[in-house]
């Protein structure tokens, strides 16, 4: 009944206060569907980052329970982190099992490219004959197999000896042992014959030292270069580095490896000859039109007469006799230099995918394979796009000049370089820090020749002990200072010997970050009715307590 009704008072603004019964409040209208939650898409830039971050804290965590554990053992300093052997077996035991890691990634990748060269020629039932795929007379790699194995094995072994002997010799922990291991360790350089293979690893490694030192003091507010901070600043080493090479291989070309200095005439399309004819011409020299016409006795469309011995330059036709237009030849050279290189790429992409990451592999070989395939494919489109300009630079030079300089092949070295935008930006530093080596041996000699520099027998020798000094260093107390590859390559060798030591007794918060990080590594586990255990979710640093 209404006056049963309970009393409301109507205080909104404009309002006169009433009794009697609510109104009914007026129908709310009807809302528009609300539109599904987008999932944030992570970009691989971040993806990465997350996965480097992950690592770094793995390590870190790991290192405070060694530390840890050694301290509780009541040793102190005097005491290895290693437990359950001695120092001589836990060294012998990394020398063998580094020296078994090296000499299968050197042979696998050796029998992979003897594949496809069998594939080539459509040799398809040698395939399965192993009497042709490994041959020693056709896989001339067991040499530089073991070479290789004992210049890595040989080092791992004498740096875990030696750092256990000084650990025991000083009863203390610093950086000198560090870079005394790796020093002394660095001898094994001498397991390769060729110094001029010692000569580019040694730089290599220089150039790494040098990224080292410079990212320790720039994240010490010490110092950074002007323009360190440039987006594409690897692309511009890379191109100078590169302008570098190009000029060598052209004028200088005894300043190259062997090794190197064959690869690039085997992915260009120009003769050696021509080169040659190239370099006398651009010298001032008489050109051998005698080799020149043996050379090109089957061109018909080739005329040599309009040259003279001592040309200002040479013509289009001498460096491309096949194609008559510089642009039909440059197509050519695209699609020739992709099917010459492919092999190569992918080997070196899918081998140490599958030796280094072989827990990974036996996860998910279809995804393996699927990464190793599109790496390749994109760094073999990197190195066509790489051959296309140089060629392309030279003819349009000869289009627009009527004399050759040298100084052309060094700024076709720099523009080619340019290519590098085509590779992952993660690989852009690490290309750049490979061919940078190159350009520092080819300038080393250049100024050793013209008497600017003194000749030391076994220099590289001792620049290398120097620089896995440096390396060791700031592998063990900076190691946010090393690229990524960098770092997880030599962890990966100097770790291969895996260990499980029993976690120490109190089992604090780092140790249970641990334990978080192991478990949520695993592989999803399928829901079951049998074990009634979910799925795992896609898990960030956030998922850890306490981050």
């Amino acid at each position: 009944m209404p006056f049963l009704s309970t009393p409301s008072f109507d205080l909104s603004a404009g309002a006169e206060p009433t009794l009697g019964p609510r109104p009914p409040p007026p129908p709310a209208p009807p809302a528009a569907a609300a539109p599904p939650p987008q999932q944030p898409q992570v970009s691989e830039a971040a993806a990465r980052r997350l996965r480097e971050a992950e690592e770094r804290l793995r390590e870190a965590i790991q290192e405070l329970h060694q530390h840890h554990g050694r301290d509780e053992e009541g040793g102190g300093w005097g005491c290895c982190v290693h437990q359950g052997e001695s120092c001589l077996a836990h060294a012998a035991g990394n020398l063998c099992q580094t020296f078994l890691l090296s000499y299968g990634v050197r042979v696998g990748i050796g029998i992979l490219l003897r594949a496809f060269k069998l594939a080539r020629r459509r040799s398809y039932g040698s395939l399965l004959d192993l009497k042709q795929l490994v041959s020693e007379k056709d896989l001339i790699v067991r040499e530089e197999a073991c070479r290789v194995g004992l210049l890595f094995g040989g080092f791992t072994g004498s740096y875990h000896a030696l750092r256990c002997f000084l650990r025991r010799f000083r009863k203390k922990e610093t950086p000198f042992n560090a870079i005394l291991s790796g020093s002394v360790a660095g001898l094994a350089i001498l397991a390769l014959d060729d110094s001029s293979r010692r000569r580019t690893l040694s730089l290599y490694l220089l150039a790494r030292l040098a990224q080292c030192a410079y990212n320790s003091a720039k994240s010490k507010n010490r110092f950074h270069f002007w323009g360190s901070h440039w987006r594409h600043g690897d692309a511009l080493l890379f191109s100078l580095a590169c302008a570098q090479i190009m000029y060598a291989f052209v004028m200088r070309p005894e300043s190259l490896p062997k090794s190197y200095r064959d690869f690039i005439q085997k992915t260009g399309p120009v003769a050696e000859p021509v080169y040659k004819t190239v370099r006398d011409s651009c010298r001032g020299g008489h050109v051998d039109l005698i080799g020149l016409s043996a050379l090109f006795a089957n061109k018909k469309n080739l005329n040599l007469m309009k040259l003279t011995k001592s040309p200002s330059i040479i013509p289009c036709s001498v460096i491309h006799p096949d194609r008559a237009s510089c642009l039909a030849h440059n197509v050519t050279v695209t699609s020739s230099t992709f099917k010459k290189t492919f092999p190569l790429y992918f080997s070196l992409t899918f081998v140490p995918f599958v030796v280094l990451r072989l827990q990974k592999f036996l996860e998910s070989p279809a995804a393996t394979c699927w990464r190793a395939l599109v790496g390749a494919v994109r760094s073999t489109t990197f190195l066509s796009a790489f051959v296309t300009l140089f060629q392309s630079a030279i003819c349009l030079h000869r289009k627009v000049a009527s004399k050759d300089h040298k100084l052309v092949y060094w700024f076709g070295g720099l523009i080619s370089g340019l290519s590098i935008l085509l590779e992952n930006k993660a690989r852009r530093a690490e290309l750049a820090l490979y061919v940078l080596p190159r350009a520092g041996e080819s300038l080393w000699y250049i100024l050793i020749n013209r008497h600017l520099l003194p000749n030391i027998k076994n220099a590289e020798v001792a620049l290398f002990c120097m620089c896995m000094g440096g390396i060791m260093y700031f592998l063990e107390y900076e190691p946010d200072t090393m690229a990524p590859f960098l770092r997880g390559l030599i962890r990966r060798f100097l770790a291969s010997k895996i260990t499980n030591p029993s976690p120490p007794p109190n089992r604090n918060a780092s140790y249970s970050y641990l334990q978080a990080l192991n478990v949520l590594e695993q592989p999803k586990a399928q829901p079951g009715a049998e074990n009634g255990l979910p799925t795992l979710e896609t898990y960030t640093l956030e998922s850890i307590p306490g981050l």
